[in-house]
């Protein structure tokens, strides 16, 4: 009996041992799939972004690292050519109406020019449809202002006050203030400077007038642009055609008519000649060319 037993555990111990062999590769074999399934799978690395890569919100343009919000080239933009300097040394625009400027004068009383009485030898020069009268060749030379001296002023000339010696004069129901030569009518608190008025009449020539021939019986009187005629006093009358002057004040233009450059004083046109070897202008006359 003890012999069948012990038979018994023999056969026992070898199937268990036998089990054992068995079992032990596989579960080996299982613990080394569980742990290989169970490996997280290494990520690559991350790099950090470098400190000196700056963010761009507006497609990718940069913002320029000088321009400032609210700097001065932001203010001035857009008022280019339109700024205003404010400070100790400001300057601003001053109305120097008060003191030497041109206005619109009325120069048609004293534009018509006068025929004179003696024939013209010499044919007229033709240009445009109009005929130009002078009894002198043309002789140009350049037109320069005269001055004839710190009592006489240009047309539009304007003072705050007259001399003493200023006089009213009525011409046509117009009042003028006159002055050694000088013709003004009043208004925005001053005096203006105007051209002298046809059918004024003083009774003393202003100082330095010029006598004028005009013809075999006539002479006038020049003074500052203006022509008189001596009757009982001197009264203004129109410039007469040929009437030669040696100077032409200030205001007059530089005219040029086809080959002639003339002066054009007001309305008249006054053309540059040489008389006896010296610059004159010969007042023109001008007629349609019918």
């Amino acid at each position: 009996m003890k012999i069948i037993l012990k038979n018994i555990w023999s056969v026992f111990g070898l199937l268990l041992i036998t089990a054992s062999l068995a079992i032990i590769p596989a579960t080996s074999y299982a613990q080394k799939m569980k742990h290989a399934s169970a490996s997280p799978k290494s990520a690559p690395a991350k790099s950090k972004p470098s400190a000196s890569t700056s963010k761009s919100i507006n497609g990718g343009s940069q913002k320029s690292s000088d321009r400032k919000v609210g700097s001065d080239n932001d203010k001035s933009k857009g008022n280019t050519g339109n700024k205003v300097n404010v400070g100790d040394n400001n300057k601003v625009n001053i109305d120097n109406s008060k003191t030497n400027v041109n206005v619109n004068i009325d120069n048609s009383r004293n534009t018509t020019v006068r025929r004179n009485t003696r024939v013209y030898n010499n044919p007229p020069y033709r240009y445009g449809g109009h005929r130009y009268y002078c009894y002198h060749p043309y002789h140009y030379h350049p037109y320069r202002p005269f001055y004839w001296g710190p009592v006489w002023h240009p047309w539009g000339f304007f003072v705050t006050t007259l001399a003493a010696t200023a006089i009213i004069i009525s011409v046509n129901n117009q009042q003028y203030h006159y002055d050694q030569g000088v013709y003004y009518t009043s208004g925005n608190g001053g005096y203006t400077v105007v051209q002298a008025p046809v059918g004024a009449t003083i009774t003393t020539l202003p100082p330095n007038s010029q006598t004028v021939v005009i013809n075999e019986t006539t002479n006038n009187y020049y003074y500052g642009g203006a022509f008189y005629e001596e009757t009982n006093s001197y009264s203004v009358v129109p410039p007469t055609a040929g009437a030669v002057v040696e100077n032409l004040p200030e205001g007059g233009e530089e005219v040029r008519i086809g080959d002639v450059t003339y002066v054009k004083y007001g309305e008249t046109y006054y053309q540059p000649i040489d008389q006896n070897g010296k610059d004159m202008y010969e007042v023109v006359q001008i007629e349609e060319d019918k």
